[in-house]
């Protein structure tokens, strides 16, 4: 019996809410600083002692520098082969399978020959594997980025560049497009700029700017591929279709491409067009069923090699460059490039350009980093990544290839075949290698419309991303307007005018925040120490005589005067207008000094009439016989004076709870605050001020003239209770306290 007592005592105490009693005395920041807090001594160094210290090598510390470097180091030595190296193996494969036909195709968007495409899927895939952080992202080729390049290459070589004379021609204006000039000067283009886009990641890695893909907000970055995938299937349509159009870049490209696709469209070749759309239909087919039977599949159905296989199968067997016009890939040369060194006399038009890669290869790579990361349970290092991708661009555009980043579709390969390390990435590059070396001429007969089908299909998962919109409206309509922009900006300015202008607007939305925040007048939550919107909470209610300022945002230059004037509209004690009715009766009382003599009895009322204060001045013995004679009650000894209501608070408390800092115009703006209140004897105080804060407003000197410790307090509730308490001078809590 005792025993189920005590069980029924237990359980009741395990159902009762948890309880925290706390009996102190009302703290101020003086009070804090004398009694309770005292900051920790710190030995002062000279800067020639802390760079010392930063330079100081140890074997540990250079240790760690290696292992940081080369985070290979911290896996590879305890790799477990049983465990990793099937699953490692199978990815690998797959991912290599995919790998291969997506470099040929990105090379037609960077505007390059397709084998420089295979270039590019191999070594930096190769030495990522040594540098990378990330155990799931497949490095290489990707749409976005290869659109960026040819943009640019095309820019700087245009077909118009190349036309020479005919040797063949009997008529001296007949002119053909050199195209082997073409492509050499383009290739060149494309490696110095790989070049300079890995020597920027590397110095931004170096530097500890990992922190820069912030300012690439999601919103701009699904908004600004999505516009990617725009630009990429316009680009796409003219080999699909088999229409011989130019390639144009800058503002309103994608406009221009489309009218000179479609004006040229009865030139179509039907059978490039049914070959397209054959694969794309297979294509299509493929991933659908891939993504339904994903956990029945041990590997995804490897559409894309099929396709490149059969199509060139089909494309040599009919000879359909021969006989029916249609583009193939032509000449790929067997075996690697040797190692040159880029033409860097062509850098100086393509800085803007590269930063923008850099930019944007870098924050495609980390936040598919940051995702598998997060599912796998380990964390990727922003830094060393910046860094990784700099030494993959740079040093592999000695050889010849074009910037990369990670592409998501084959990130999803490998990791959903089982890929559990890099090593995956490094089998995937050998199967490139092997096509390069050995079998590279079998894709010759390739046709491009199936390289394009492959490109426009792929770009499924970001036409997708438009579902964004109906999100973003229901939850927030600032981050929509990033979207949209990116997108429009990004779709009709081409990539890089629209990256600059989504960022820039983004940016703009900070700043129209922290202009513009939300602020409330706090109330007391009864029976508790928790203080809510007024206007939000119908429990919470305001103390008397005591207004509570809260603003989501901190106080500076930008947004000072605006904190000050909200003060003033949301609490309704204005101190100009309190001034004004002080002023007003006085001169009352002046006036009827002055006419002491000729009314002996006077009459001063103030009346509440639409918002304002009636004051009014009336010779009391006229009143009445006004009265008596049925007259109204106004007269010309009348004297009427409209002015705005004075609030009735005697204290107010600033909530800072949620400023983070307030620089030097903000630091005036408020002691400005506290001055003009103490005029109309409203005291103000601050309240829930971080520690760190405090310390910039001490270097500020804040707490001078008007202002002092003893008006801060570590709580809203603290601030209360002091109000709440008649007035008397301000002094610290006594030291006894329990």
């Amino acid at each position: 019996m005792d025993h189920v007592v005590t069980a029924a005592a237990a359980q009741e105490d395990a159902d009762a809410p948890l309880m925290y009693r706390v009996e102190r005395p009302v703290y101020d920041e003086a009070y804090l600083r004398s009694q309770l807090l005292h900051r920790t001594e710190r030995i002062s160094t000279t800067p020639r002692q802390r760079l010392a210290q930063q330079l100081r090598c140890s074997s540990e510390r250079a240790k760690a520098a290696v292992l940081t470097f080369l985070p290979i180091l911290t896996w590879l030595p305890s790799y477990p082969v049983r465990k990793y190296l099937f699953y490692d193996v199978v990815s690998g494969l797959s991912t290599g399978v995919v790998q291969l036909p997506q470099g040929l195709a990105y090379a037609m968007l960077a505007a390059v020959p397709p084998v420089y495409g295979l270039y590019s899927s191999f070594y930096p895939v190769l030495l990522y594997t040594f540098f990378g952080t990330s155990r799931h992202i497949s490095i290489g080729t990707f749409a976005v980025i290869s659109l960026m390049i040819g943009g640019v290459v095309v820019r700087e070589a245009p077909d118009d560049m190349f036309y020479i004379q005919d040797a063949n021609a009997t008529n001296t204006s007949d002119l053909v497009l050199d195209v082997d000039a073409r492509d050499a000067r383009r290739v060149q283009l494309a490696v110095v700029l790989t070049t300079l886009v890995g020597i920027i990641q590397f110095v931004l890695g170096l530097l500890r700017f990992g922190f820069v893909a912030i300012y690439l907000t999601e919103p701009l970055v699904r908004g600004f591929t999505t516009a990617a995938a725009v630009h990429v299937c316009i680009s796409q349509l003219k080999y699909l279709l088999g229409v011989k159009t130019q390639r144009f870049s800058g503002p309103l490209a994608a406009v221009y491409s489309i009218k000179a696709v479609f004006s040229d469209i009865a030139s179509a070749n039907v059978v490039t067009l049914i070959t397209g759309l054959g694969c794309v239909i297979f294509l299509y087919g493929v991933k659908d069923l891939n993504e339904r039977f994903k956990k029945k599949l041990p590997v995804p159905i490897p559409g894309e090699i099929i396709v490149v296989m059969v199509s060139t199968g089909m494309s040599y067997g009919l000879h359909l460059s021969e006989d029916y016009s249609v583009d193939v890939v032509g000449k790929i040369p067997t075996g690697l490039l040797p190692p040159t060194v880029p033409d860097f006399s062509l850098l100086p038009n393509l800085v803007t350009d590269s930063f923008a890669i850099a930019i944007v290869g870098f924050s495609m790579g980390m936040s598919l980093a940051k995702i598998f990361a997060l599912k796998h349970g380990y964390s990727v290092d922003g830094n060393q990544e910046l860094i990784a991708l700099g030494l993959c661009n740079f040093i592999s555009s000695f050889f010849q290839t074009f910037a990369i980043t990670c592409s998501m579709s084959r990130s999803l390969v490998q990791e959903s075949t089982g890929g559990k390390t890099q090593i995956a990435g490094l089998l995937a590059s050998l199967v490139v290698l092997l096509v390069v070396v050995a079998v590279g001429l079998v894709f010759q007969p390739l046709p491009q419309t199936a390289l394009a089908a492959i490109i426009m299909v792929n770009l499924l998962g970001m036409f997708k991303q438009i579902r964004d919109i109906p999100a973003l409206w229901r939850t927030s309509k600032i981050e929509l307007a990033i979207w949209l922009v990116a997108f429009v900006a990004s779709v009709l300015l081409g990539l890089d005018y629209g990256l600059l202008v989504a960022i820039a607007f983004a940016l703009l939305t900070v700043i129209y925040r922290t202009q513009s925040p939300s602020s409330a007048v706090l109330g007391q939550v009864p029976g508790t120490g928790m203080y809510c919107d007024v206007d939000e909470y119908e429990e919470a209610a305001e103390c008397p005589g005591i207004k509570i300022f809260h603003s989501n945002s901190s106080i500076y230059f930008a947004n000072c005067d605006h904190y000050v004037n909200t003060l003033k509209e949301k609490t309704g004690v204005n101190p100009a207008d309190i001034q004004a009715v002080r002023k007003a009766r006085r001169k009352l009382k002046k006036s009827a000094k002055g006419n002491h003599n000729q009314n002996p009895v006077m009459k001063m009322s103030v009346v509440d009439k639409d918002g304002k204060y009636e004051v009014l001045l009336a010779e009391q013995q006229q009143e009445q016989q006004q009265q008596r004679n049925g007259q109204l009650a106004g007269s010309d000894s009348e004297e009427v004076v409209f002015i705005e209501a004075p609030g009735h608070a005697h204290s107010i408390i600033l909530d800072w709870t949620p400023v983070t800092f307030v620089d030097s115009v903000g630091a005036k703006a408020v002691k400005l605050v506290f001055k003009e209140y103490a005029a109309v004897d409203v005291r103000v105080f601050i309240a829930g001020c971080n520690r760190n804060l405090l310390a910039e407003l001490d270097t500020l000197q804040f707490f001078t003239g008007a202002v002092i410790p003893e008006m801060l307090f570590p709580t809203v509730h603290d601030a209360v209770l002091h109000c709440q308490q008649p007035r008397h001078p301000l002094t610290a809590p006594p030291s006894d306290a329990t």
